[in-house]
């Protein structure tokens, strides 16, 4: 009787074992990453502008977790994206510069998934640099065929499906409505008539970026899997603007985020807690039902997600090195920095201060495709307000330091840097930004002004 017993008990385990298993593959969402190309973190409805024609992300929103503190690993498209599929920051997966690629060694982001029983896509945008490339089952360089794909999902597999959205990155659409008197201009921006011009061309393509978003959204729900999907808005790095995409300041880094998985995730929530886009893959490999990998620099917050936690990293870092390799000598977007972020505040060190800061906003030529006319009419207004002087040498001159108080001054105008207050301060996060270089590998030299 007790060996009966025993021989039922086990049957019964294994039964409930085999069922759990079942159900817990059962459960696996469809995961759906939208990155959209230079989109700002000020600039949707949710998110604080009032101007600019945002429906689809705003309603997102509203069946969704927003994050307030999500970070990119790099201001630049092929770093940050490569953070992104490696989870791994930008010295550690090797791509830290516009003409690097990542390691060959460096497992991917389709890997994973497949490994999980994944059917991946990719559509849209590519650019990994010129190394390891993710190995998806079906890509694709057009954004559209995310329709397509999401139509033709057999459900046999659950589906991780990226989408990179080639918009709102230069060159911007004509205006559509948008009143050049109403826009809302970033915090450090020279007020002219050209600037206001070249903001309602980006709020037309953040507004045509943000109706591919809306049509995504709706290809989920008419081919029945919202209830069954984890999706996440974000973009790749700040603006097409000054002081934003090529700088490790806050408009550069910080990034729209937005979670969905109904039943899972509790709608309409904020959350403050700071993550980093390196955390990406393992929350995701995580919501798959597996354990994120503990050989790379993300973390995932799954529990953030679920309401489980509220916190989640102390401070992320942040890099940029510019462009290399010889079809790119540097000419442009020549900023080295880097960066540590609290919650509290900001340290950058600039690693070549004493050479003037050059991106395409300064360099390119008018019959250029990612000419900017607001730049030259900054630099006119300069010779003759001292105010826009201020912001345009601010932009091309910086020091070897940078220290802000995020809470008392957001948009970073003032350098706290040289304050004796804040010597302690500073010599902390720099100790802990050089730790972190020293971990990642980070060998780009410090080039003091003068030498």
């Amino acid at each position: 009787m007790i060996r009966r017993t025993t021989i039922l008990v086990a049957i019964l385990a294994a039964t409930c074992c085999s069922s759990a298993m079942a159900a817990g593959k059962a459960r696996r969402p469809n995961i759906i990453l939208f990155l959209s190309d230079d989109h700002g973190y000020h600039d949707s409805g949710v998110y604080g502008d009032p101007f600019v024609r945002t429906p689809n992300i705003d309603k997102l929103a509203a069946g969704s977790m927003r994050f307030t503190q999500a970070y990119a690993g790099s201001p630049l498209c092929v770093p940050s994206r490569c953070v992104i599929q490696s989870g791994r920051l930008p010295f550690s997966n090797g791509a830290h510069a516009f003409g690097t690629g990542m390691k060959a060694d460096v497992k991917l982001m389709p890997e994973y998934f497949r490994e999980l029983g994944y059917h991946t896509a990719h559509v849209g945008k590519w650019h990994h640099g010129n190394g390891r490339q993710p190995e998806y089952d079906f890509k694709h360089a057009s954004d559209r065929k995310a329709l397509e794909v999401l139509a033709d999902h057999q459900r046999t597999k659950p589906l991780l499906l990226v989408i990179c959205s080639h918009q709102p990155h230069l060159p911007w659409a004509k205006n559509e409505g948008y009143d050049p008197a109403k826009v809302k201009l970033p915090a450090r921006a020279v007020d002219t008539p050209e600037t206001r011009k070249c903001r309602t061309e980006y709020y037309t393509d953040v507004a045509q970026m943000d109706v591919f978003l809306g049509e995504v959204l709706q290809a989920v729900k008419t081919n029945g899997m919202e209830n069954d999907t984890l999706l996440i808005y974000t973009s790749d790095q700040g603006a097409n603007w000054p002081f934003a995409k090529w700088c490790v300041y806050q408009e550069g880094l910080r990034v729209p985020f937005l979670a969905r998985w109904p039943g899972t995730i509790k709608p309409g929530t904020v959350t403050d807690a700071m993550v980093s886009f390196a955390d990406i893959l393992p929350t995701l490999i995580q919501a798959a039902g597996a354990p994120p990998p503990a050989d790379i620099d993300g973390r995932g917050f799954l529990d953030v997600l679920t309401g489980k936690a509220d916190k989640f990293r102390d401070c992320v870092f942040g890099s940029h090195t510019g462009y290399m390799g010889k079809d790119l000598p540097g000419i442009n977007n020549h900023s080295p920095a880097r960066t540590i972020i609290t919650r509290d505040y900001q340290y950058i060190l600039n690693l070549d201060s004493g050479r003037p800061f050059d991106t395409h906003i300064t360099g390119c030529k008018p019959k250029s495709q990612y000419y900017v006319a607001f730049w030259d009419s900054w630099v006119e207004m300069a010779r003759i307000d001292p105010a826009a002087k201020a912001i345009v040498d601010a932009y091309r001159q910086r020091p070897v330091e940078e220290l802000y108080d995020l809470h008392a001054d957001p948009n970073e105008k003032t350098n706290l840097a040289d304050d004796p207050k804040n010597a302690e301060l500073k010599e902390s996060l720099s100790k802990r930004l050089a730790a972190w270089r020293k971990q990642q590998g980070d060998d780009v030299p410090l080039i003091l002004p003068g030498r």
